[in-house]
């Protein structure tokens, strides 16, 4: 039976972001027949707070045919600049011993990184190295670079030495898979081999996330009537996002008595968008909502919303996107000519550059009156198939033998 070691800060039962991909991959190799194991932080993204029913502490427990060690870290609600370094530094630290004893005792054939953190990658490359295992690291955010965008981190002193480290451990692992094509190029200008990265997109259920042809339950329950013209964001809520810019288009269409703004999910920048917006009768905040009312969640929307804040640009891709463009509604998204979000909805959204607030509204506006009729385009959504990004993920992850 083959053997894998999964070790990264996130993963189920955390709903959204890497977590929910890390643990599709767990998921997914137990259904094929592959003992995994996994190394991770106690649940806590997107509200940076320990979840329901976990306490911040070394816990082992089964979970859909995998073993998961959960080992502690330090949080706080307010992760911008220094703070935001705490969290992944001290799962890197609690979770190294862990990972280094269940590498030696399990011995797997793979030991899969997951970035972020990076921060942990030293203990995966060194168990792997050690026991004759092939390093594969998953790039799901080339979180050095974005920390210094969105100034998390900031100083050039810090930024070099930030970035010497990444590029020493990029190099020792056998293979690095990312989710854009963009940030694989950015991978190789960082001095890796271009045979040495491989792309695989994150994935969505399209059996389970599909138009909806009739009004949406969720909407009825909410009390939004079916004439209700709904702006949704779906997703985390974090500086990354720029999620400012829609609120202040909600402003400029206060008057609009047909138009909502809906913005489900949780993060760090929550609470201060709720004190600074939350007065504006246009603007309604919900919870992360249940995997089985997705479908129903991304149907409420008249049209789906993208912010992205300009810094951040090609150093992440927006996992919400897939179901996006699956939920048939029309997606007004904020990408600059030239990055690959532009590049890939050409012709598939409306397309406006970031931080326009003013253009957002009227956009928004337009849309509503039926004086324009957005983009939509079924087949883009079927990219982010997960029956055939997961079986291209596993091919990726036995392609080669490890490195001398």
């Amino acid at each position: 039976m083959k053997r894998i070691v999964i070790y990264g800060i996130n993963y189920a039962p955390e709903p959204i972001g890497v977590g929910r991909y890390s643990s599709d991959i767990g998921d997914y190799l137990a259904r094929q027949g592959v003992q995994v194991e996994v190394i991770t932080a106690v649940p806590h993204y997107p509200g940076w707070a320990v979840r329901d029913n976990y306490r911040n502490r070394y816990s082992v427990e089964q979970k859909s045919g995998v073993r998961i060690t959960r080992c502690p870290l330090i949080l706080r609600s307010d992760v911008r600049g220094f703070w935001r370094l705490v969290a992944p530094l001290s799962f890197a630290i609690t979770s190294a011993p862990v990972a280094l004893w269940r590498i030696f005792h399990t011995r797997p054939d793979v030991v899969l990184c997951i970035e972020p953190t990076i921060l942990a990658a030293p203990a995966a490359l060194l168990g792997a190295k050690f026991v004759g295992a092939r390093s594969v690291l998953h790039v799901q955010d080339l979180e050095i670079d974005a920390a210094f965008a969105v100034n998390h981190l900031r100083g050039n002193t810090l930024r070099r030495c930030a970035l010497w480290f990444e590029k020493i451990i990029l190099r020792a692992f056998d293979q690095v898979i990312t989710i854009s094509n963009r940030m694989a190029e950015k991978l190789v200008a960082k001095g890796l081999p271009e045979r040495k990265v491989g792309l695989v997109r994150n994935w969505v259920d399209l059996e389970k996330l599909r138009p909806l042809s009739d009004v949406s339950q969720f909407r009825m329950e909410l009390g939004f009537p079916a004439g209700k013209f709904i702006a949704l964001y779906a997703g985390n809520m974090g500086p990354k996002q720029a999620l400012p810019i829609v609120m202040e288009a909600a402003k400029l269409l206060v008057h609009e008595p047909n138009i909502m703004f809906v913005l489900a999910g949780e993060g760090p920048e929550k609470k201060r968008l709720r004190e600074q917006f939350g007065d504006l009768p246009n603007i309604r905040f919900l919870p992360i909502q249940p995997e089985e009312r997705l479908c129903e969640l991304l149907s409420l929307a008249s049209i789906h919303l993208l912010p992205q804040d300009r810094g951040a640009a090609d150093l992440v891709l927006p996992s919400k996107l897939g179901g996006m463009l699956a939920s048939g509604r029309p997606c007004v998204v904020m990408a600059d000519a030239g990055t690959e979000l532009y590049e890939f909805l050409s012709g598939s959204a409306v397309l406006l550059p970031p931080g326009d607030a003013a253009a957002l509204a009227a956009v928004i506006a337009t849309i509503c009156h039926r004086t324009v009729n957005p983009p939509i385009n079924l087949q883009r959504a079927e990219v982010f198939d997960a029956r055939n990004n997961l079986a291209v993920f596993k091919a990726l992850l036995g392609a080669a033998q490890p490195s001398g």
